[in-house]
């Protein structure tokens, strides 16, 4: 019996970048008469993820910033956060790079300083809310999350993520998509705050279902039983899903929920 669903965003649950599949009103409802809870699961900050769900913002779990941030009825359940050492680290690793920007995410607060337009598009994409500082030392908050945006080449791989896997010995290093690589702290991934729910809700991996596209992804689809990814998810994920859905563009999340309350009754 299926308990609860979650779904990864850009990729994934959207057709595209912010816009919801025109059939998930319906299995929304679907899903509320079943009583089976559904949860975003997405690299976006948590103000991004409420204000694409208005309807549902008081109701849905959200797990943002890749599972260093979990709210529910608008109040924070648990988050994971760097050490002042580990952020001096991040920040002395990052200046390095060429040619690639920053969003430092805390939990009231994203913030940047470049506004370079091709970064401010892609940042436009998955921030609702940031402040545009001339500093980053001016942040007062308690910081959950490290975005890296490649918003030039597109090739976060080569430009971004193989060059600071050394990192990896201290914390989490994620390669988000074709241009975003995100920090996190270690102890902290999509699939270990759904891990942590599971047990907080008494829910069994086995009662519940996950979908995703890519290396964020990964934990995520290890922490369930139905675990889907999309048809157009990177190779290195299709090869630990036990599922394959219908791509994001051809509506594969809402597809595949109908087809599994169906199999349900």
């Amino acid at each position: 019996m299926i308990k609860w669903i979650i779904s990864d965003m850009d990729g994934t649950l959207l057709i595209d970048h912010n816009r919801l599949p025109d059939d998930f009103d319906e299995v929304m409802e679907m899903l509320k008469q079943k009583n089976i809870m559904f949860s975003p699961a997405s690299g976006r900050q948590y103000q991004a993820l409420a204000c694409h769900f208005p309807k549902y913002k008081d109701d849905l779990l959200f797990i943002s910033e890749n599972g260093t941030y979990v709210c529910q009825h608008g109040k924070e359940l648990f988050s994971y956060t760097f050490s002042p050492d580990n952020v001096k680290c991040i920040f002395e690793s990052i200046a390095t790079l060429q040619d690639v920007f920053v969003v430092v995410s805390g939990k009231k607060n994203s913030y940047v300083i470049s506004q370079d337009p091709a970064f401010v598009e892609e940042l436009n994409l998955y921030f609702t809310q940031y402040e545009v500082l001339d500093d980053f030392s001016k942040i007062d908050d308690d910081i959950i999350k490290f975005a890296i945006c490649d918003a030039h080449h597109h090739n976060a791989r080569e430009n971004i993520y193989e060059k600071l896997s050394f990192l990896k010995e201290k914390m989490q290093v994620v390669l988000s998509s074709e241009v975003w690589v995100d920090i996190i702290p270690t102890g902290a991934n999509k699939g270990l705050a759904i891990k942590k729910l599971q047990e907080k809700l008494n829910i069994k991996p086995e009662e519940c279902v996950a979908f995703g596209d890519y290396l964020n992804d990964y934990e995520m689809l290890q922490s369930v039983y139905y675990s889907y990814a999309m048809e157009n998810a990177v190779p290195e994920l299709k090869k630990v899903a036990r599922f394959i859905a219908p791509p994001n563009y051809e509506n594969g999340v809402m597809r595949t929920i109908k087809k599994l309350l169906a199999e349900q009754k």
